[in-house]
């Protein structure tokens, strides 16, 4: 007998966040130091901030999970990752990044760092008993 719970594509839609903030850091990335257009970046921000969004809206959804286990995971990996952030800020701000390019940056991390603790706790709760 197949004891499986039906749950929601949270770790999916966490990977193609992934991807997606990834690839919008590196598209930035190997255009500086140069003047680039920030577009598609903005479009990947975008899109991964309105899956999160949607992450957090499959997640509030659950009935009958192991939230204590999810909070657990996710909140020990949101002061990993953002202790991670704050420090990739840091070099952002020492390096002289300023203006729109600062700002698409800081909401690329902020989307990472957010992302993270939210695949984690669910990968490792979705597994747990409630």
């Amino acid at each position: 007998m197949n004891t499986t719970k039906k749950l929601p594509p949270v770790s999916e839609i966490s990977v193609a966040i992934l991807a997606i903030v990834v690839a919008g850091g590196v598209y930035l990335a190997a255009h500086l130091p140069k003047h680039t257009s920030l577009a598609p970046t903005t479009l990947a921000v975008l899109v991964a901030g309105a899956l999160v969004l949607v992450n957090v809206f499959l997640l509030s959804r659950l009935a009958n999970f192991a939230w204590k286990t999810f909070f657990l995971v996710a909140k020990w990996t949101l002061l990993a990752y953002g202790i991670f952030a704050g420090a990739l800020e840091y070099i952002f701000i020492k390096d002289g990044t300023k203006g729109s390019l600062l700002l698409l940056m800081s909401a690329t991390i902020v989307i990472f760092a957010i992302n993270l603790p939210i695949h984690f706790g669910f990968t490792v709760a979705r597994y747990a008993e409630e």
